[in-house]
């Protein structure tokens, strides 16, 4: 819905609970199944972990469609966010959320990444690490066996995967969903083309065979890459966190766009319910 980037990088976000909860209705009603959002002080226009605004999010979207809504967690260097804070203080809203009974899914990044955009390159500035130590990735899984929350791993490079997969099973939490994380305009990963999501299938295939994954990124358009993702059985994640800085199309357009390719391609736009047995059958009798 709005990533980290505040208004002065990509002044169409949501930013308001109001703003945030009818632009995620309107998503959903447009095909969208899962919602993700980061929190925003109405005062400031930056992040806050306020588990209240969060609940409060949550629950204007989910008394009106059904969604699978879940929030981030802070990400130091990205946007106006503060610097380490420690795996308590980075997970406290997601056991808060979870101890209310709103949440299904927790932000996890299973790794650490430089952050480096080519047009900061050219002008000499440099970039950062966004850093996820193993104490809090363990942290996170833990929180999510306790509470019954799906990981969502966001991909940021091929060993994500193989640590995210190595922990799920050492931590014994509910399925891990695996989001590969595509860019133009950073470094980071791989371009959004055909063969990096067969780099990344041919390795889930090694360490989390049949887990659930989705085409998302940061500074990219992943249109290209909807009849690959579609005919593998995988899915779509599009919003103004993964778009160009200063994308002129709102949340809804690109959801709209993007369910009518898949559409256009030959796939169907699954339910919060079909997500939910897709990622564990068991669970819901299927």
């Amino acid at each position: 819905m709005n990533g980290p980037w505040t208004r002065k990088r990509q002044p169409r976000i949501p930013v308001s609970v109001k703003e945030i909860v009818e632009e995620g209705i309107a998503c959903v009603q447009a095909g969208a199944a899962i919602v993700h959002v980061h929190a925003y002080d109405e005062a400031t226009g930056t992040q806050t972990q306020d588990p209240d605004v969060y609940a409060s999010i949550v629950d204007g979207i989910r008394s009106k469609v059904d969604a699978i809504v879940y929030p981030t967690i802070p990400a130091p260097g990205l946007g106006a966010q503060p610097g380490a804070q420690g795996a308590q203080r980075r997970f406290a809203h997601v056991e808060e959320l979870a101890r209310r009974g709103l949440i299904e899914w927790t932000a996890i990044d299973p790794g650490s990444v430089n952050f480096s955009l080519y047009d900061d390159l050219l002008a000499d500035r440099p970039g950062f690490v966004y850093a996820n130590p193993e104490e809090d990735i363990r942290h996170g899984l833990r929180l999510a066996m306790r509470h019954g929350l799906h990981p969502s791993y966001a991909i940021y490079e091929p060993g994500f995967v193989r640590l995210g997969a190595t922990l799920h099973w050492r931590e014994s939490c509910p399925a891990p969903v695996y989001r590969f994380m595509f860019t133009s305009g950073y470094t980071f990963s791989f371009p959004p083309e055909d063969y990096a999501l067969t780099a990344y299938l041919k390795l889930l295939d090694q360490v989390a065979p049949g887990a659930q994954w989705m085409v998302a990124g940061l500074q990219v358009d992943v249109m290209s890459m909807i009849p690959r993702a579609v005919a593998e059985g995988g899915h779509v994640r599009v919003g103004l966190e993964d778009a160009s800085y200063g994308c002129e199309l709102s949340n809804l357009q690109l959801v709209e766009r993007a369910a009518q390719k898949i559409v256009d391609v030959g796939g169907d736009l699954a339910t919060a319910t079909e997500v939910r047995v897709a990622i564990a059958p068991e669970e819901h009798g299927a």
